[in-house]
């Protein structure tokens, strides 16, 4: 048949295309409109039931979760050592990592030998306790001992 004849031709400028008044021939997902048409008018209801938090705004968050690390100061050790010190076989032991200190910092100065265990500290730490007459004692790396492992084998393979 030709589409000159077909009945969509009479009625295209009709509301409903033959198909009633109200609500016939939708699609089922389209009553009431495509999407979320209509959630502040004629599908208020629907919303204030089935979904109670789609109004309104869940606050504030930071993109990443706040990290809090706790560093110290060399001018800080005689007051912590005082707290939490311990003196064996005459020497003054601080162990920084289980006070979840993570670094020790090179500001101030002090005249105590300290035996100090502790994640990380800067090499100013390192030499102001090491001149007082104390010693750092920081975990071993085990990065820095493969890669000289690899620089090794490669030198002895070109030879």
């Amino acid at each position: 048949m030709a589409t000159r004849l077909r009945k969509t031709r009479r009625l295209r400028g009709g509301r409903h295309m033959g198909w009633g008044q109200v609500a016939q021939h939708r699609s089922f997902g389209h009553k009431g409109g495509l999407g979320r048409s209509g959630h502040l008018k004629h599908l208020a209801s629907t919303v204030i039931k089935e979904d109670q938090d789609h109004f309104g705004h869940e606050g504030t968050h930071s993109p990443h979760p706040s990290i809090t690390k706790v560093w110290i100061n060399i001018r800080d050790l005689n007051d912590l050592f005082a707290k939490s010190g311990k003196s064996e076989n005459s020497k003054n032991v601080l162990d920084l990592e289980s006070l979840e200190i993570e670094k020790l910092l090179g500001g101030g100065q002090t005249n105590t030998a300290y035996t100090i265990k502790v994640k990380n500290a800067t090499p100013s730490a390192i030499e102001k306790i090491k001149q007082a007459g104390g010693e750092v004692i920081l975990p071993v790396q085990k990065t820095e001992e493969k890669t000289e492992e690899k620089t090794e084998d490669v030198e002895n393979n070109d030879g």
